[in-house]
């Protein structure tokens, strides 16, 4: 009896270490869905839970379809100590990161290695109006030092600063080609991120500050045209917001709530 008591727990932990080795990576889809409130998801995911790739996408569309979000695939290493409530992943993705990114911690804490993500441009037209009907170009990069995230009820506290940097911009409503080069400084404090936005150089002139705060947006800032600039950036300029008088000079007011 013993005997037999013995070989069928052997079974039970050879068939549990079978499952845990072969965990589909769709497994980790599930949990990304869940910790972003069902704003991402992970599309066609290859492998096991453990060492597996995917593209990052949106909530499915109708019938299913997920759209990529950002360039190529990310592949990932889960350690096996995650069973013990030790988080070791290593991320790549030769297209959207400069380089590998590590994720360390505990189940409802990580911290994020020092990185930089490559972002389409068009994928600000999602913002709504008046960026689709800009229809931005140019380069977009997110790149931060070390993030410290906390998992809370219903949202994910961080605390780091990431930097938005926006190279060469373009719209094809402008003949300018590029307007600007711009950058914004995101200082994060738990939910919310303190904005700042400055022109780097350019002909079109963007400045302004904010809140991010649990995904709302609240900003106010000024948008004008450099010198030599006003009558060829004139009819972009009425797009983006109301015309004021500022120490004598037509700047558009830029109010996001």
């Amino acid at each position: 009896m013993k005997r037999t008591l013995g070989w069928l727990v052997v079974l039970v932990l050879a068939v549990a270490l079978t499952v845990l080795v072969c965990l589909p990576a769709s497994w980790l889809g599930t949990i990304v869905e869940r910790q972003t409130g069902g704003r991402l998801t992970l599309g066609d995911a290859q492998g096991t839970l453990w060492s597996g790739s995917a593209f990052v996408g949106g909530a499915a569309g109708e019938g299913g379809s997920v759209t990529p979000l950002l360039p190529g695939r990310f592949t990932w290493r889960l350690s096996p100590l995650v069973l013990f409530g030790r988080v070791h992943m290593d991320l790549e993705n030769a297209q959207a990161l400069a380089g590998p990114v590590r994720i360390e911690g505990s189940w409802s804490q990580w911290q994020v290695s020092e990185g930089q993500l490559l972002l389409p441009a068009e994928g600000l037209a999602g913002l709504g109006a008046p960026l689709n009907t800009l229809m931005p170009s140019g380069v977009i990069r997110l790149s931060w030092n070390r993030l410290d995230l906390v998992r809370q009820p219903g949202s994910i506290s961080v605390t780091g600063r990431t930097i938005l940097s926006m190279n060469d911009m373009g719209s094809r409503m402008s003949p300018v080609r590029p307007l600007g080069s711009y950058e914004m400084a995101m200082d994060w404090r738990g939910a919310q991120a303190d904005l700042v936005l400055r022109t780097v150089r350019g002909a079109l002139l963007l400045s302004g500050n904010g809140t991010l705060q649990n995904g709302r947006l609240r900003f106010s800032g000024q948008a004008s045209a450099a010198e030599g600039y006003e009558e060829t950036l004139g009819n972009m300029l009425n797009l983006l917001g109301q015309r004021r008088m500022v120490n004598g000079k037509n700047i558009i007011a830029l109010e996001f709530r």
